[in-house]
C-alpha cells in the first residue's frame, strides 16, 4: 500500500490550490518520511510556545518604553524569522522525550495519562526515568528561551548597524528621529535579559554564543570585500557588452579601438572568493564536522555557513553545552536548511532591491556568473534542490520528522517567478 499512498502524496503535493503546510506534509511523506500526527501536533504546540517566549522578552521592552515616551500600554512588535531553527529543535527534543517515557507518562506536560489503559501500564513502569525526563524538557525549554531572545539581540543589532527600523513596530505614532531610539531601547533591555540568563548555564554556553557571534560578526566584516567583487562583476559586464557594441562600430570604422575589457577575471574572483571560497579562506582551521564529504562540495557553503550557518551551530552547541544531546545529523540538517531557506525564500525574494544595492548573495552572483538570465534561473533551482535535499536526508538520518516537513514546507514556499528568465 505503500507505493500507492507515496504516489497520491506526491501528487497532492504538486497541487498549488492547497495550504503550503498541507503539501509540504504530503511532499515529505512522498520522498520517504512517515506521516506522524504526534511529531505535527508537537510542531504547533512548539510553535505557541516560542510565541509566547518572543512575547515575554517583548513585555520588557514595552515597560521602558512606556516610561521612556511616558505612554501607558505601550505594545511592541518587531518583525522576524529567525526562530525556526529554535522550534525545530524543541520539537525535535519533544518527540524523543515521549518516545523514551514509560508508558502512559507525558515528560512534555508534565502529566500522567489517567485512562484505565494507561493506569494499568503505568504499574509497570518506572518513574525514576520520567522524573529525568521532565527535568530534561524543562532545561531544553530554558535553553530555548535563551536562545530566542539571544537571537532577536542580534538581530536587532544587525538591523540597528544598517540603520534599518522598518521592522520595529509600536503602537503609537513616531517621530522619523524616534525610529532609532524605539530600535536601540528594544535592543538594549533584550541584550540585558540575554546575560541575565546566561547566570543560569555553565560558562561554556555563554563561551559558545560569543564565539559565534564573532564568526558571525568576522562574516560581515567582509561584506565590503564582497560588494567589491560584485561591483567588479557588473562593470566587467557592462564593459563587455560595450565592447562588443564597439566591435560592431569597428566593422565599419577600421580606425576606432576596441578596449580590452577582462571580464573573466572579475568572474573569476566571485567563484574563487564566493561561490567556491575556502573554510581555511574564511578563517577556519578546518571544515565544521557536521558537513560530511557530500556537502563540502555545495556551492556557496562557506560564506553562508559564515552569513547564516554559524548562528545555528552555536544554537545547537548552547543546547549540547547546556546537557541537552542533539545528533550531528540533527545539527546538519537544520543548518542547510536555514542556508537553503536564505537562498530560496529571502534571496529569492530579495533579488531585485539586492541587486540595486549592490548587495552580493549567491542570487545575484549566479546573475552575474551564467551566461544568460535563463541559465542563472536554472542554477539557482539547481543549488536550491541540492541545499534542501541535503537537509531531508540529514533529517531522516536523524529521526526529525518535523524537520523534514519543514524543509518541503520551505521548498513549496519560494517564489522563483520572482527571478529573470
Amino acid at each position: 500500500m505503500s507505493g500507492p499512498l507515496r504516489g497520491l502524496a506526491d501528487s497532492l503535493a504538486g497541487v498549488d490550490t492547497l495550504p503550503t503546510p498541507a503539501r509540504a506534509v504530503f511532499s515529505h511523506y512522498a520522498e520517504g518520511g512517515t506521516l506522524e500526527l504526534t511529531a505535527i501536533r508537537l510542531q504547533q504546540r512548539v510553535e505557541d510556545e516560542v510565541a509566547a517566549m518572543v512575547e515575554d522578552a517583548y513585555d520588557d521592552v514595552e515597560s521602558v518604553l512606556e516610561a521612556e515616551f511616558g505612554r501607558q500600554d505601550v505594545t511592541f512588535e518587531y518583525d522576524t524569522k529567525l526562530t525556526m531553527p529554535v522550534e525545530l529543535t524543541l520539537s525535535h527534543l519533544y518527540r524523543r522525550a515521549l518516545e523514551k517515557a514509560p508508558p502512559g507518562v507525558n515528560p512534555v506536560a508534565g502529566t500522567r495519562r489517567t485512562d484505565p489503559l494507561s493506569r494499568f501500564r503505568r504499574r509497570f513502569a518506572t518513574y525514576p526515568e520520567s522524573a529525568e525526563l521532565v527535568t530534561e524538557v524543562r532545561r531544553a525549554e530554558d535553553v530555548a528561551e535563551l536562545v530566542v531572545v539571544a537571537l532577536l539581540d542580534g538581530d536587532m543589532r544587525d538591523a540597528i548597524n544598517d540603520a534599518e527600523y522598518e521592522d520595529f513596530h509600536v503602537d503609537f505614532e513616531l517621530a522619523a528621529s524616534d525610529r532609532g531610539r524605539v530600535a536601540s531601547i528594544a535592543q538594549e533591555v533584550l541584550q540585558a535579559a540575554v546575560q541575565e540568563r546566561f547566570a543560569a548555564f555553565p560558562d561554556s554556553v555563554r563561551a559558545t554564543y560569543d564565539d559565534a557571534v564573532d564568526r558571525s560578526e568576522a562574516h560581515q566584516d567582509r561584506d565590503p570585500h564582497f560588494r567589491e567583487l560584485m561591483v567588479d562583476a557588473v562593470l566587467a559586464a557592462e564593459a563587455d557588452a560595450v565592447s562588443e557594441a564597439m566591435v560592431e562600430d569597428a566593422r565599419e570604422e577600421p580606425e576606432c579601438a576596441v578596449e580590452d575589457v577582462d571580464a573573466e577575471t572579475a568572474q573569476e574572483a566571485l567563484r574563487e572568493e564566493y561561490k567556491f571560497a575556502g573554510f581555511a579562506e574564511a578563517g577556519f582551521e578546518a571544515p565544521p564536522e557536521l558537513f560530511a564529504d557530500a556537502e563540502l562540495d555545495l556551492p556557496y557553503l562557506v560564506t553562508q555557513y559564515g552569513r547564516v550557518g554559524v548562528i545555528y551551530h552555536g544554537m545547537i552547541e548552547m543546547f549540547r553545552e547546556a546537557g541537552i544531546e542533539l545528533s550531528m545529523p540533527f545539527e546538519r540538517s537544520v543548518v542547510l536548511a536555514i542556508i537553503g531557506a536564505q537562498l530560496w525564500l529571502d534571496d529569492v525574494d530579495d533579488f531585485d532591491v539586492d541587486m540595486a544595492d549592490g548587495q552580493l548573495t549567491p542570487v545575484t552572483a549566479e546573475y552575474l556568473l551564467a551566461g544568460s538570465d535563463a541559465e542563472a534561473y536554472e542554477e539557482v533551482l539547481n543549488i536550491t534542490e541540492r541545499y534542501l535535499d541535503r537537509a531531508r536526508d540529514a533529517a531522516h538520518d536523524s529521526d526529525a520528522p518535523v524537520t523534514g516537513i519543514a524543509v518541503e514546507y520551505i521548498r513549496h514556499s519560494g517564489e522563483p517567478a520572482k527571478l529573470p528568465r
